[in-house]
């Protein structure tokens, strides 16, 4: 189940009253807070488990929950009396029987929501709409139990339910659009914004965000960076509320393993999902993450990492910067450079004198005609080792646009890069208000190769037709608080830099794990390069 926190709209604020009943099955605290919602909606609610106990604990929960959002100014306490009155115990199964809308919320075994389902299918009417809340398991081996497949549907919340403001409806193989459409407008009536999707391993948001934890934990492998490090720039530089390890921690090590192994299980190895052997040792020792007190971190007394520096003042920069290329990421380079006070040029007017840095973001450097002063290569079609000549004592960068918005750079160097190098990058990216944060050599560095692959994950889901762009992009941001949806982020970037660190990463490590996704490079050769030419996943109307 995703569990990335977030804020959610109020239930009712959208779409019309659902019809009624509406049955929750199971009471725990992702059934009592789809209760929750269905009540806010208007709809009478019948909550059902099979556990007595966990129903009383869950008929309790729900208007305790509604009394503390009235406290909180969510709704009014006349709202939550009236919302709490619409609930109803319903003992047994049975009892199920007048609901319009079953959603399911049992534990995640096929063959117990196989069981449940089959039964259901023989005491609801024939209009009843079954949904299911699975957020791993085929829709359509769920359906396959019962009497009208066509009337069955995924309606995945996420954690918490009350607060999300994401719901995704999932399509099994015989998914009816009736059927889809009642999931949809209950789904607006809680106040959802309702994203579809197809069904298969993850749906829409957990199989795109697939790399988010599986790069982070191969670049930990090949030791380009640590723990920390990793996640700090995946925060600092990328915007993100929490890196890849913390995540891990806070949903469960254990749980991410077994999510792993499904995802590689049900696509018959995709090498793109390949559990890591990182993992399966954490689980082995008993690091789960928060749960148990230890994970990739320890959770013991204070916080777990200090919190992130706040970025240094833009400003100081004296001299000539040279900043050679073309694309999003040079524009902003020269913008930035020279609001911080240095005489920023591009190669045809850099002059024959000495510079005090040359930043290349070209595809290899030129031999001749280059200024003479320390260099940095932009490291995003290959690694600093394959760029820089075996003569070269440059450094390497990578970062990504929209350049404003991070507070980090990365650098890397090889063994004989000059220390002067180093000092000038440093120098002028602190001077641009960023912190730097040297890594190991690899193409894309870190957050390049994350989101990159976060994106090119993407791709590949909307050119198998699992969701449309428009639903990527909203799935990421509200489902798991993305900075930024993935598709819409690569049209920021341009696609052409996020190709070159793809493919940079399938030439150097020439793995099936890194191939290009169709859909991105057929953008490429339509001439679409994102926001900066008018058009890449999306459309701008006009180019800037």
């Amino acid at each position: 189940m995703s569990d990335a926190g977030g804020a959610g709209g109020r239930a009712g604020d959208a779409g019309e009253p659902p019809a009624d009943p509406i049955a929750v099955l199971g009471a725990g605290t992702m059934g009592a807070g789809i209760a929750q919602l269905a009540c806010l909606a208007g709809a009478r609610t019948l909550l059902h488990d099979p556990v007595a106990e966990a129903l009383d604990r869950g008929l309790q929960a729900v208007p305790r929950n509604l009394r503390r959002g009235a406290e909180r100014g969510r709704w009014s306490e006349p709202e939550a009396e009236a919302a709490a009155a619409r609930l109803e115990p319903a003992p047994s199964l049975e009892d199920l029987a007048p609901a319009e809308l079953v959603i399911e919320a049992a534990p995640e075994s096929l063959e117990l929501k196989r069981e449940l389902f089959g039964r259901l299918s023989e005491l609801v009417g024939p209009e009843c709409v079954l949904a299911t809340n699975t957020s791993s398991l085929p829709v359509t081996a769920i359906a396959s139990a019962t009497k009208r497949p066509e009337r069955v549907v995924g309606m995945h919340f996420f954690n918490p339910a009350p607060l999300m403001r994401l719901l995704e409806v999932v399509a099994g193989a015989d998914s009816s659009r009736a059927a889809l459409d009642r999931a949809r407008a209950v789904g607006e009536a809680m106040g959802k914004h309702v994203i579809e999707a197809t069904d298969g391993p993850g749906f829409l948001v957990n199989r795109c965000n697939r790399p988010f934890g599986l790069e982070a934990l191969r670049l930990l492998a090949e030791g380009i960076a640590d723990v920390p490090t990793i996640d700090r720039i995946c925060r600092m530089g990328g915007g993100f509320r929490m890196g890849p390890f913390e995540l891990m921690d806070l949903v469960g090590v254990d749980v991410g393993l077994e999510v792993s192994k499904s995802f590689y299980e049900l696509s018959f190895g995709e090498p793109r999902w390949r559990p890591s052997l990182i993992t399966q040792r954490m689980v082995d020792a008993g690091r789960h993450g928060r749960k148990t007190g230890r994970g990739y971190y320890d959770y013991g007394d204070g916080p777990h990492r200090p919190d992130d520096p706040e970025p240094p003042a833009v400003g100081g920069g004296d001299g000539i910067v040279v900043i050679v290329g073309a694309g999003t990421l040079v524009e902003e380079l020269l913008a930035a450079a020279g609001a911080a006070g240095w005489d920023a040029r591009g190669l045809e007017d850099a002059g024959s004198g000495p510079v005090e840095l040359v930043v290349d973001c070209t595809l290899g450097g030129y031999e001749e005609g280059f200024p003479e002063g320390p260099e940095v290569l932009l490291c995003d079609h290959a690694s600093l080792a394959s760029i820089a000549g075996p003569e070269s004592q440059a450094v390497g960068f990578h970062t990504l646009p929209p350049l404003d918005e991070s507070r980090l750079v990365e650098l890397t160097r090889r063994s004989h890069s000059a220390p002067e190098a180093a000092a000038a990058a440093e120098r002028f990216f602190a001077s641009l208000g960023k912190h730097v944060e040297w890594v190991g050599d690899a193409p894309g560095l870190v957050l390049g190769r994350i989101v990159c692959q976060v994106i090119n994950e993407s791709a590949f889901a909307l050119g198998e037709g699992v969701g449309s762009a428009a639903d990527i992009d909203a799935g990421m941001v509200l489902g798991l608080n993305h900075p930024r949806g993935p598709l819409a982020w690569a049209d920021q970037i341009d696609i052409a830099h996020v190709l070159n660190v793809l493919q940079g990463l399938h030439l150097e490590y020439e793995e099936e794990r890194y191939r290009t996704a169709p859909a991105l490079s057929r953008l490429l050769h339509e001439g679409r390069m994102g926001r900066l030419d008018g058009a890449g996943f999306h459309d701008y109307g006009s180019a800037g």
